[in-house]
């Protein structure tokens, strides 16, 4: 660990969130003493401070333990780049347009990749009451279900997130036929189905 690089990061995220030595050193309950050593890269944080300094200057604790930030290229704004994420201890669904570091439960998770052979789902679009109706054929049990689909078109995408014993189907005000379809089981993955092909 280089405690130059560490102090130096920790003097730059104290700035940032508009903090004073002492205002930092008293929601650490120690010194302003203290704090000043490390940023001065004279010691660094004992093991216990390491979780609550990287919590109040919000930067992620490995990043934190290595001194150093490094920023994603800039988002450029095309929606189809999209990637999807699932916690598999809560299956909480993340998203982002562009590279991330994201976390949940305390683990670290990787964008989920596309498989390579969709699976055969049993796609049926349907014109209903000026909207489209999706329903998708698939075991629902709690051992294998969907857990969302997600409709991407250009600038927007619509997420539908279903639990087990759902009927896996949704309504779409506008469908447009370069547009893609996401669907995630916990069993088979990700697949990706363009609308064109569906019709």
């Amino acid at each position: 660990m280089d405690v130059e690089k560490v102090g130096t990061l920790i003097f730059q995220l104290r700035k940032e969130r508009n903090l004073t030595q002492k205002e930092l050193a008293d929601k650490l309950n120690i010194s302003n003493k203290t704090i000043s050593k490390w940023e001065c890269g004279k010691g660094a944080p004992d093991s216990s401070m390491w979780q609550p300094l990287s919590n109040i200057l919000g930067a992620d604790l490995l990043n934190l333990l290595q001194g150093k930030l490094e920023a994603n290229p800039k988002d450029i704004g095309k929606i189809d780049r999209i990637k999807f994420y699932v916690c598999k201890s809560c299956k909480n669904i993340l998203i982002s347009t562009g590279d991330a570091s994201i976390s949940c439960c305390g683990r670290n998770l990787k964008p989920l990749s596309i498989n390579g052979k969709s699976e055969e789902l049993g796609i049926n679009i349907a014109e209903y009451d000026q909207a489209n109706y999706i329903s998708i054929e698939h075991s629902m049990t709690k051992e294998d279900y969907l857990l969302f689909a997600c409709y991407v078109y250009e600038d927007r995408f619509f997420l539908n997130r279903f639990y087990p014993e759902q009927m896996p189907a949704f309504y779409l005000p506008d469908l447009k036929l370069n547009a893609s379809l996401y669907v995630y089981s916990v069993n088979g993955g990700l697949s990706k189905y363009l609308i064109k092909d569906l019709l």
